[in-house]
């Protein structure tokens, strides 16, 4: 982080200097779209073999807090462009859960923070404005959290660790995109229509979630007798649902196109704590009637694999980076941009049928796994977009999290029926919403 000198105040003081950032490239959307109605804020959660203890909850929010420079910061509105600036507030509060997931994070409730810390009987549970990192950067603070609450909770494990932050934790608040951009590349990015999904809602401010446990073992047994990726496997079971439960039933000439971001950093040898990722798509084009779940599939590993190249990947971020360096949009204030990239947003946001997001395995220090039960994680609504898939997986088990504003589950039971039908065992559980 840079620093910058504050004004010496009336009497004289010395400078106190206060660490900023300018915000990544992929951040740069989410402060101009993201309100009440599309919060732009993602959970990932820990469930512990014990109940959570409150207190120590937040004394280890209130010791890791300042030693994670990406998270200990608050959003400011420069003249062209939002950027970050140390927060020297006391940790925000931590609250028992009341209210649904990803709710939008008013900061000026909230210590001026961007993230909230909430628990629940043996759960906690970390939920990010995206602005701050994408889900690996969220894997990084919360993994890191636990570790400090569980040594506060046990005696034992303080004894064995010091009060430090782990080896396997990074600190990096590099900009990758900027660090790793090339030069200006066509967009590459899809704008045409994609089919949406249309079913009743739930009343305002309801979220339901629907998570589906199964052995990674099991998956990935599938997968290969398919011969494709644990990932194709289930993004395609999701397309092969919505195909059978609602194209089928009308005619529809758009494709079920899915958003599938990817984690940037292996290829690009990162370890940012901030976001770094792409979005490619999975598309379906249902070119006559009544198709398979094999010709499902092989669309979607196609068009992944196609897409998920190295130097194709490069070319989609660059020409996103070539448009915040274009030396004639820098020059527009912060007040003309917001309406522009909005704009800009909603023309685009309608490409997608739905996201599916795949935070990857968690791995954690063997010294505290007898303490930890599972994660789960999930993601809220956008444009468009009323019903998303989250996958996290630890310890051999694979949750695949269903988030969703619709009031029936017709996607979601064909989805976890097709992979019962494939031979893996599933357990389901849900909020509060469907009973």
């Amino acid at each position: 982080m840079k620093r910058n000198k504050d004004t010496k105040d009336h009497i004289g003081s010395t400078h106190r200097y206060i660490r900023w950032q300018k915000l990544d490239n992929t951040a740069l959307l989410f402060p101009a779209i993201a309100g009440e109605s599309m919060t732009n804020v993602y959970r990932i959660s820990v469930t512990l073999k014990e109940p959570v203890q409150p207190k120590l909850l937040q004394k280890a929010l209130d010791m890791v807090l300042p030693k994670i420079d990406g998270f200990n910061v608050r959003l400011r509105a420069g003249v062209f462009w939002y950027y970050f600036e140390e927060n020297g507030k006391k940790a925000p509060k931590v609250t028992e859960e009341s209210l649904f997931p990803c709710r939008y994070i008013h900061a000026n409730r909230n210590h001026s923070y961007l993230f909230r810390v909430t628990y629940y009987q043996c759960r906690i549970n970390l939920e990010v404005f995206h602005v701050l990192a994408d889900g690996m950067g969220g894997v990084n603070f919360l993994r890191e959290l636990t570790y400090q609450y569980l040594r506060l909770a046990h005696q034992e494990l303080g004894k064995q660790c010091e009060d430090r932050l782990s080896d396997e934790t990074s600190l990096s608040v590099e900009d990758s995109f900027l660090k790793n951009y090339k030069a200006a590349k066509p967009s590459g990015f899809e704008k045409k229509k994609a089919y949406i999904i249309r079913e009743e809602k739930l009343p305002t401010g309801e979220f339901a979630l629907m998570h589906g446990y199964m052995k990674v073992s099991e998956l990935k047994e599938v997968a290969h007798r398919y011969g494709v990726s644990l990932n194709e496997y289930l993004v395609a079971a999701f397309v092969y649902s919505v195909y059978t439960e609602h194209m089928l039933r009308s005619a529809n000439p758009h494709p079920i196109r899915v958003a599938v971001p990817v984690n940037l950093r292996p290829y690009f040898d990162s370890d940012t704590t901030r976001n770094f990722f792409i979005v490619v798509s999975a598309e379906f084009v249902a070119s006559q009637d009544n198709m398979t779940f094999e010709d499902v599939l092989e669309a979607v590993r196609d068009s992944l694999r196609e897409q998920i190249q190295k130097d194709h990947m490069e070319d989609l971020f660059s020409y996103s980076v070539s448009n915040q360096k274009n030396k004639f949009l820098r020059a527009f204030p912060l007040p003309l941009k917001k309406p522009a990239i909005r704009i800009v947003y909603s023309k685009s946001a309608l490409a997608n049928t739905s996201t599916i997001t795949n935070i990857g395995n968690v791995v954690l220090d063997q010294r505290y796994a007898d303490y930890i039960e599972k994660f789960t994680a999930c993601i809220a609504m956008s444009k468009g977009q009323s019903l998303k898939g989250t996958i996290c997986s630890y310890n051999g088990n694979l949750c695949f999290t269903f988030s969703s504003v619709f009031r029936e589950t017709i996607v979601q039971k064909s989805f976890f029926r097709k992979l019962a039908e494939d031979g893996i065992d599933v357990s389901i559980e849900t909020n509060r919403v469907y009973y």
